[in-house]
């Protein structure tokens, strides 16, 4: 599996870069890291200058700068991660990779419906694997008529066990937390709420989707720690301010961050299939208006049920440690290539199974932190 982490270390990838720690933990993987020499003015001029006009369809099949990897062992599967379908590029620089490898599987995370047409001259590429899988689901049947392929939906996921509050149940200082895009409105009134002392929202003060980060384990650390802590977190669907959605509604990944941590998620729901199939529980998200005139009302309502409270954090909790690990996804994938799931990943299942248990049969203590209250 080669790994893009030591050429960009920027925020948004390291989700993915948690779910190939979790694989390396689980299974027998040999993780290859792709390094620049020429630079990444390279790659970039390819995508924004050439790749996308390239009448030659040959760009794509182009080394961006990278040292050359040469494989010396057999393998029973090749998978390439993509946060986007550009991120093809990089796998050029590992020399014979289908001799060495009896399956091969490319998971693009992201790739909308409405962009694929202009992704004409390199969808060809594509055609190198044995398995196509997509982030979003409402891309998979575009994808598949533009390519004349069966490709296959992978939700996203998280490592629950990073992001879970069980075993030991933090106590939760913070009233809201917010990462990532945001609705201005729904932040102006929870600035006000926070400014007048009736809240304690943490909140990012700098665009940081494209920031680099010192360690991928430590930013999701870092990150998992505050959400934990956290009594309510604000949702959106995916990418809900770009227009490169055209309208396509997906799950976004706050979505499991938040499940997972047992936080109360406020937002909008996503109205899409997607979101119906993965959170089909009461209480998974509890609505506000997307300009937040209901915000304050809403927190106080749901505040003054501590029972409801601190049901749906325990729900929440359960459910990603029993649907949204990232070894549920692997074990999705495996089935597809003809795979057989390893004996980490039976044991990683079974772990998450107790923690569950755990989550849903709190001690009067653990109910209590859950709740934001600490025990007299």
């Amino acid at each position: 599996m080669p790994t893009l982490r030591y050429l960009t270390r920027r925020a948004y990838r390291c989700g993915l870069y948690e779910a190939e720690d979790v694989l390396t933990e689980i299974d027998d993987v040999e993780l290859i890291g792709l390094g620049m020499t020429w630079g990444p003015w390279f790659k970039d001029f390819l995508v924004r200058k050439a790749l996308y006009h390239d009448v030659s369809r040959k760009l794509i099949y182009v080394n961006p700068g990278l040292r050359r990897v040469r494989l010396t062992r057999e393998y029973d599967l090749f998978i390439a991660i993509c946060q986007n379908g550009s991120d093809l590029l990089y796998f050029n620089a590992i020399d014979g990779w289908r001799d060495h490898c009896k399956t091969s599987v490319c998971w693009i995370d992201e790739i909308w419906a409405a962009s694929i047409p202009e992704y004409k001259y390199w969808l060809h590429a594509l055609s190198r694997f044995d398995h196509i899988f997509v982030g979003c689901k409402g891309s998979v049947a575009t994808l598949s008529n533009a390519t004349n392929r069966s490709c296959h939906w992978l939700p996203g996921g998280i490592d629950t066990l990073r992001f879970s509050p069980f075993s030991n149940p933090p106590e939760r200082v913070i009233d809201v937390y917010s990462i990532g895009r945001r609705e201005e409105r729904i932040h102006q009134t929870l600035l006000k709420a926070a400014g007048r002392g009736e809240i304690f929202y943490v909140y990012d003060t700098f665009p940081g989707n494209d920031t680099e980060v010192y360690d991928h384990r430590q930013h999701r650390d870092l990150y998992a720690n505050v959400a934990k802590r956290s009594r309510y977190f604000v949702v959106a669907p995916g990418k809900m301010d770009d227009q490169v959605t055209r309208g396509q509604i997906e799950v976004g990944y706050r979505f499991y961050e938040g499940a997972a941590a047992g936080t109360v998620m406020i937002g909008q729901p996503p109205n899409c299939e997607a979101f119906s199939e993965l959170f089909q529980w009461t209480d998974a998200v509890v609505p506000i208006r997307p300009d937040g005139s209901d915000v304050t009302e809403v927190l106080a309502m749901v505040g003054s049920e501590r029972a409801r409270v601190s049901a749906i954090s325990r729900r929440n909790a359960v459910e990603a440690l029993l649907h949204f690990d990232w070894v549920y996804r692997w074990k999705q994938m495996f089935r597809v290539a003809g795979i057989e799931p390893s004996p980490g990943m039976a044991a990683r299942e079974r772990r998450l199974k107790e923690l569950a248990d755990l989550a849903m049969n709190p001690t009067d203590c653990e109910a209590s932190i859950i709740q934001g209250v600490k025990k007299p």
